[in-house]
């Protein structure tokens, strides 16, 4: 089962509710991280001014640029890391002053499935359902983009246990009990109307003995009863006035009843010929066409499985407590991220998903420039800020084009201009002002894919969507962005570029091997003065930013971030040439196979590598090697480059343990 983060449980020992610090050993990290920059221009000044080879400018250039685009990358990397801010909480029904039970703000959870199998959806439900929040205040809702019958069949059926809970059971004896004492002060007024002086007495009860809500629509009846004119006071008016707020009051108790129901059904139609938006118009047509009216709404994919503190542990976050005023009032944070996590994930991390590093020092330093992103899951959003910023985009893209008025209900919230919809929400939120929270406790994991195929499917969809949305709202150019928030925003952006430059990197050793054309004019003592400061100091500073993550992860994650440069290549040349993009859902159960075709372009490097170091091999061996200390560094470099790229080459062959 998921576990939270210690140190943010115990989290009470300090004033007031939210307390934010910079991370630990960020000092250390800037001073390793000035220095790191440093030698590494010191190293690309070097670099143009005395080592192009102009006898093969057609791969010195090449490696050139390559080296350029990786140290600017490198440093939007590091300021993104400058301001990491770890967060505590105190837990909502912890907060001092505390808030009343009653004045807590009611939540929709939206469970988004498309296609996935109904025994996994409905433990997902079930987890949203044990959320400890109180029951009239949470809705969950299944928002079911495949219209399947047997997750309507799931849904209702479980909704009927739900409302069989001994949970529901009180709430309901309870609205029952409301419903009749409010039915046995009418049937008394009733019987007191003809005698006007007891039904004067009756009116100034005090209704000792009623309930809260009984209390509250007689205290109305008594204020309309005041603001009548003289000529309208007289008791008759009074208690016509006071039998009408009965009769809504328990009809009011009768339609609370029947709202009991938590787990909801929503299958939004798909007519064809008309853009339908993937999951964001799933989420879209939730907000505006169906019946959901949380003050916030928390998004969660159909494979996770919460925490029941989750909704206590991250509503803190938007409120404030006015000193001036006594109370507490709304801020402008408009969402709050927590980590992904995932508890199917095979020995060694196979495919790479572990996110340690995403979901810490990146989100912690993107939080501390409050350009937190929104990762489509396991998030929490305030409904007013999804719809107000969604309303406006959409009264822009009506400006332009008026045909899109048919598809109002399906992008006025969620952003539908790519099929990474979740950033690009965040940019346009973070843009109208809003702010952002990354609260960095586990309270739910979920499903990874456990194949390569799926593995590849869902990278791929991450990089096209992204690079979509630098081609459509490039966020240098957005209004309403500070500077630290273009730059976290584009820093991702331009990551998924690195397809280009890996794939240099790699072939310069094969290319030297079968060829001796070398791109760098000198590898004697000069460039080794000049490289291996630079890349001791990257591999320090870059220790100093993972501090704390496993080795072992933050390998797999370069190695996926070098081996996965065909898949880079491929988004950004099918955005840039304008292909059809579809959104396609994450496979939730292994496709089985074995997938080498789809890492024929790693597979190909690979032996090309190995043939080339065995063809410099027997040229020493047949003493017809002419710069061996140059084949030397080359084959190390190619050697570390087959490191990267075995990480793929692995998963696509590797088949889960016959007894798993």
């Amino acid at each position: 089962m998921v576990t939270s983060n210690p140190v943010l449980e115990n989290s009470n020992n300090f004033s007031g509710n939210i307390r934010t610090r910079l991370k630990k050993r960020t000092l250390l990290f800037r001073y390793l991280a000035e220095i790191n920059l440093i030698f590494g221009a010191w190293y690309l000044y070097w670099r143009i001014t005395n080592s192009v080879n102009f006898d093969a400018l057609w791969l010195a250039i090449p490696l050139l640029l390559a080296e350029i685009y990786s140290y600017c990358g490198g440093v939007m990397f590091t300021i993104g890391l400058w301001r990491p801010v770890e967060r505590q909480v105190k837990s909502f029904d912890k907060m001092t002053p505390p808030l009343p039970p009653e004045k807590w703000p009611t939540v929709d959870v939206f469970v988004t499935c498309y296609n996935e199998p109904t025994d996994i959806v409905e433990a997902t439900a079930k987890s949203a359902l044990a959320l400890d929040y109180p029951p009239t205040k949470l809705r969950v809702y299944v928002l079911d983009d495949g219209n399947s019958k047997a997750m309507r069949a799931m849904t209702e059926k479980l909704s009927l246990e739900d409302l069989q809970s001994p949970l529901l059971q009180q709430e309901a004896d309870r609205f029952d009990g409301e419903r009749e004492r409010l039915i046995n002060r009418l049937k008394e007024l009733d019987r007191l109307a003809p005698d006007l002086q007891a039904a004067e007495k009756f009116l100034q009860s005090d209704a000792g003995n009623s309930s809260h809500s009984v209390v509250r629509f007689l205290a109305i009846v008594r204020q309309f009863a005041l603001a009548l004119p003289p000529q309208s006071q007289n008791l008759k008016e009074r208690l016509n006035r006071e039998r009408q707020l009965l009769e809504e009051a328990i009809y009011q108790k009768e339609v609370e009843l029947i709202e009991l129901a938590r787990l909801r059904y929503i299958a939004r139609p798909k007519p064809a010929g008309k853009p339908h938006h993937a999951k964001a118009g799933n989420i879209n047509y939730a907000l505006f066409e169906a019946d959901t009216s949380g003050e916030f709404i928390m998004t969660m994919d159909a494979d996770h499985i919460l925490e029941p503190q989750f909704i206590k542990r991250v509503l803190p976050y938007f409120y404030t407590y006015d000193l001036f005023k006594g109370k507490y009032e709304s801020n402008r944070v408009g969402f709050v991220q927590t980590p992904q996590d995932f508890y199917n994930l095979p020995k060694g991390d196979v495919f790479g998903h572990s996110a340690h590093l995403f979901y810490g020092p990146i989100l912690q330093g993107k939080d501390g420039m409050n350009a937190a992103f929104y990762t489509g899951t396991n998030a929490m959003i305030r409904r007013e800020a999804l719809v107000s910023v969604g309303l406006q985009h959409f009264s822009d893209d009506w400006a332009k084009d008026e045909n899109r008025l048919y598809e109002a209900e399906l992008i006025g919230g969620v952003s539908s201009i790519s099929i990474t919809e979740d950033m690009n929400t965040a940019m346009r939120l973070h843009s109208s002002g809003w702010k952002s929270v990354y609260h960095n406790e586990l309270m739910a994991k979920g499903l990874a894919p456990d194949d390569l195929s799926s593995t590849l499917k869902q990278r791929l969809r991450w990089a096209q969507g992204t690079i979509q949305v630098l081609v459509r709202e490039n966020p240098l150019f957005k209004p309403g962005l500070s500077f630290w928030q273009r730059l976290q925003y584009f820093q991702t952006m331009y990551s998924y570029f690195s397809g280009f430059a890996t794939l240099v990197f790699i072939v310069c050793p094969i290319i030297y091997f079968f060829t001796e054309t070398v791109p760098v004019k000198s590898y004697g003592a000069d460039f080794a003065i000049h490289f291996f400061p630079a890349f001791i100091l990257n591999r320090m500073t870059f220790l100093a930013a993972t501090w704390g993550i496993p080795a072992g992860e933050i390998w797999r994650s370069e190695q996926y971030a070098i081996a996965l440069f065909p898949l880079f290549i491929q988004a950004v040349v099918s955005v840039f040439t304008n292909r059809p993009i579809k959104f396609q859902v994450t496979p939730k159960q292994r496709q089985a196979g074995i997938y080498v075709q789809l890492v024929w372009p790693q597979l190909l490097i690979f032996v090309l590598t190995i043939l080339g170091m065995l063809w410099s091999l027997f040229r020493f061996a047949t003493g017809s090697l002419e710069y061996p200390w140059v084949h030397l560094l080359n084959a190390g470099w190619a050697i570390y480059n087959l490191s990267l790229l075995w990480s793929v080459i692995h998963a696509s062959m590797w088949q889960p343990p016959a007894d798993a």
